[in-house]
Protein backbone atom coordinates (compact mmCIF):
# COMPACT_ATOMS: atom_id res chain seq x y z
CA UNK A 1 0.00 0.00 0.00
CA UNK A 2 1.86 3.56 -1.07
CA UNK A 3 1.26 6.23 1.14
CA UNK A 4 2.06 9.34 0.74
CA UNK A 5 2.08 11.96 4.91
CA UNK A 6 2.55 15.53 5.01
CA UNK A 7 3.44 17.10 7.95
CA UNK A 8 4.63 20.44 8.66
CA UNK A 9 1.48 22.95 8.21
CA UNK A 10 0.54 25.36 10.46
CA UNK A 11 -0.24 29.36 10.72
CA UNK A 12 2.83 31.67 10.85
CA UNK A 13 2.99 35.42 10.43
CA UNK A 14 4.04 37.01 7.10
CA UNK A 15 7.88 36.60 7.26
CA UNK A 16 7.99 33.26 8.73
CA UNK A 17 9.00 30.10 7.86
CA UNK A 18 8.15 26.25 7.80
CA UNK A 19 9.61 23.31 7.20
CA UNK A 20 7.14 20.42 5.47
CA UNK A 21 7.59 17.12 5.24
CA UNK A 22 6.08 14.28 2.94
CA UNK A 23 6.89 10.65 4.26
CA UNK A 24 6.57 7.96 1.27
CA UNK A 25 6.46 4.56 2.01
CA UNK A 26 4.93 1.36 -0.59
CA UNK A 27 7.06 2.80 -3.07
CA UNK A 28 10.74 2.46 -4.89
CA UNK A 29 11.47 5.92 -4.10
CA UNK A 30 14.23 6.90 -6.26
CA UNK A 31 12.95 5.93 -9.23
CA UNK A 32 9.71 8.97 -8.89
CA UNK A 33 9.87 12.35 -9.50
CA UNK A 34 8.66 14.17 -6.21
CA UNK A 35 6.71 17.10 -6.29
CA UNK A 36 5.06 19.66 -4.13
CA UNK A 37 1.71 21.28 -5.30
CA UNK A 38 -0.50 24.10 -3.38
CA UNK A 39 -4.12 25.12 -3.40
CA UNK A 40 -5.67 28.24 -2.68
CA UNK A 41 -9.71 27.96 -1.78
CA UNK A 42 -11.14 28.90 -5.02
CA UNK A 43 -8.20 28.33 -7.00
CA UNK A 44 -6.73 25.47 -8.84
CA UNK A 45 -4.08 23.43 -7.71
CA UNK A 46 -0.83 24.73 -8.88
CA UNK A 47 2.83 23.02 -8.86
CA UNK A 48 5.36 24.49 -5.90
CA UNK A 49 8.29 22.95 -6.67
CA UNK A 50 9.97 19.61 -8.16
CA UNK A 51 13.00 17.34 -7.79
CA UNK A 52 14.29 14.35 -9.24
CA UNK A 53 16.29 11.64 -8.21
CA UNK A 54 19.54 13.30 -9.05
CA UNK A 55 18.49 16.44 -6.87
CA UNK A 56 17.32 18.67 -9.89
CA UNK A 57 15.36 21.43 -8.49
CA UNK A 58 12.32 23.01 -10.55
CA UNK A 59 10.46 26.28 -8.94
CA UNK A 60 7.73 27.87 -9.82
CA UNK A 61 7.98 31.61 -10.32
CA UNK A 62 6.66 33.15 -7.04
CA UNK A 63 8.38 30.73 -4.45
CA UNK A 64 11.77 31.47 -6.09
CA UNK A 65 14.49 32.13 -3.90
CA UNK A 66 12.45 31.92 -0.72
CA UNK A 67 11.62 28.07 -0.29
CA UNK A 68 14.08 24.94 -1.12
CA UNK A 69 12.98 21.45 -1.76
CA UNK A 70 15.05 18.41 -1.03
CA UNK A 71 14.94 14.78 -0.76
CA UNK A 72 16.18 12.26 1.31
CA UNK A 73 16.06 8.87 -0.38
CA UNK A 74 17.66 6.99 1.92
CA UNK A 75 14.71 8.07 4.22
CA UNK A 76 11.99 8.33 1.61
CA UNK A 77 11.16 11.86 2.22
CA UNK A 78 10.58 15.04 0.74
CA UNK A 79 10.99 18.26 2.35
CA UNK A 80 9.85 22.12 1.55
CA UNK A 81 11.85 24.44 3.38
CA UNK A 82 9.58 27.96 3.06
CA UNK A 83 10.81 31.05 4.25
CA UNK A 84 9.85 35.00 4.18
CA UNK A 85 6.08 33.23 3.48
CA UNK A 86 3.83 35.80 2.16
CA UNK A 87 -0.14 35.84 2.71
CA UNK A 88 -0.58 34.34 -0.90
CA UNK A 89 1.09 31.22 0.26
CA UNK A 90 -1.61 30.30 2.31
CA UNK A 91 -2.85 27.20 0.78
CA UNK A 92 -3.65 23.37 1.32
CA UNK A 93 -0.05 22.10 0.05
CA UNK A 94 0.51 18.40 -1.26
CA UNK A 95 3.26 16.24 -1.78
CA UNK A 96 3.03 13.89 -4.79
CA UNK A 97 4.95 11.10 -6.83
CA UNK A 98 5.58 10.64 -10.08
CA UNK A 99 7.04 7.72 -11.67
CA UNK A 100 10.24 8.37 -14.02
CA UNK A 101 12.59 10.20 -11.92
CA UNK A 102 14.17 11.83 -15.16
CA UNK A 103 10.83 13.66 -16.08
CA UNK A 104 10.43 16.26 -13.95
CA UNK A 105 9.80 19.41 -15.19
CA UNK A 106 7.35 21.96 -14.40
CA UNK A 107 5.78 20.84 -17.68
CA UNK A 108 4.79 17.83 -16.36
CA UNK A 109 1.39 17.51 -15.75
CA UNK A 110 -0.69 17.00 -12.74
CA UNK A 111 -2.39 13.60 -13.70
CA UNK A 112 1.15 11.90 -14.39
CA UNK A 113 1.70 11.71 -10.61
CA UNK A 114 0.21 8.60 -9.55
CA UNK A 115 0.26 9.24 -5.60
CA UNK A 116 -0.58 12.16 -3.66
CA UNK A 117 -0.56 12.64 0.18
CA UNK A 118 -3.71 13.78 2.05
CA UNK A 119 -2.15 17.52 1.98
CA UNK A 120 -0.95 19.91 5.31
CA UNK A 121 -2.58 23.10 5.72
CA UNK A 122 -0.11 26.42 5.84
CA UNK A 123 -1.81 29.76 6.43
CA UNK A 124 -0.07 33.12 6.23
CA UNK A 125 -1.01 35.95 7.80
CA UNK A 126 -0.21 39.90 7.40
Amino acid sequence: QVQLVESGGGSVQAGGSLRLSCAASGINYNNYCMGWFRQAPGKEREGVATIDNVDTMRYTDSVKGRFTVSRDNAKSTLYLEMNSLKPEDTGMYYCAAGLSAYWCSSSRPRASYQYWGQGTQVTVSS
